[in-house]
């Protein structure tokens, strides 16, 4: 079943952060049917002078040409998105409250559950808050950011904001990567990887309103990353070394144990 066919998405940047989040989520798309002009048709980008369109392609730095669509000058973020409808904003700006109440309630208006990712880190320069995006969604926003916040209640029901963190994701890439001995890590890697973690998220998280699960579980989710990534390395012929019987043993027995492994380096 198709998980983002039905995504159109806005990331507002300033930085390349952005273009590679939208290729990640192209190749997601790819992956699952979509061709991948069709898959970028789905992908706008907003920077400070609004959305990247054609008509402004002498200007745009080459990490944004592949996003720049043919639609009429858009300033501001409010109207870019009653021009695009999009079902998901995200946000890399650096820019705090960029994600204001009437962004974040218009979300709500045209979406029954608004995708709501202000990533932007430390938490002063987030686009919005987790309070802010469940208060003015009334609860049916799909929230993560990039900074860690306090779960919110809303009308007596419990909300735990995820943290979308690369701390969930390159542990499990440099641990299938060292087990399998990879030469080259590849984009699809990258979005198996995010596909695992999506795996490891429990019906009792989801219940919550939580979209990743709790950083005290990263060892089982590093484990289960390394796994889907070594696994891709040996399907593609970019292992260099033999395929463990027990894959799983080995990634075990090859992860670090800091308790364990003081003593034996002597110190």
């Amino acid at each position: 079943m198709s998980v983002v066919f039905w995504c159109v998405c806005v990331c507002v940047c300033v930085q390349e952060a952005g273009t590679g989040i939208a290729d990640l989520i192209v190749a997601q798309m790819v992956a699952e049917g979509l061709s991948v002009e069709d898959a970028r048709k789905r992908c706008f980008l907003v920077d400070s002078k609004g959305l990247v369109i054609k008509s402004r392609l002498s200007e745009l730095q080459h990490h944004k040409l592949n996003y720049a669509h043919e639609h009429e000058p858009v300033k501001s973020l409010l109207d870019v998105l009653k021009s695009i409808k999009p079902t998901g904003i995200i946000g890399v700006s650096a820019q705090p409250k960029v994600f204001d109440k009437a962004i974040v309630e218009y979300m709500a208006e045209i979406n029954a559950r608004p995708i709501i990712f202000p990533l932007s880190n430390p938490t002063h320069l987030a686009e919005c808050t987790a309070e802010e995006a469940y208060t003015w969604t009334k609860g049916k926003a799909l929230f993560a950011s990039g900074s860690p916040f306090d779960p919110v209640v809303v009308d007596g029901k419990k909300h735990v904001p995820g943290q979308g963190n690369n701390a969930y994701i390159f542990p499990g890439i440099g641990l299938g990567v060292v087990v399998a001995g990879v030469k080259h890590v590849t984009d699809d890697m990258m979005r198996i990887a995010a596909r695992a973690l999506a795996d490891a998220v429990t019906p009792a998280e989801v219940q919550v309103n939580s979209l990743y699960p709790p950083l005290s579980k990263i060892r089982e989710v590093s484990s289960s990353i390394a796994k889907a990534v070594a696994e891709e390395a040996y399907a593609q012929n970019l292992a260099t070394k033999p395929k463990p019987g027990d894959l799983d043993a080995a990634i075990r027995a090859a992860m670090y144990f800091p308790s364990a492994n003081v003593g034996a380096a002597g110190f």
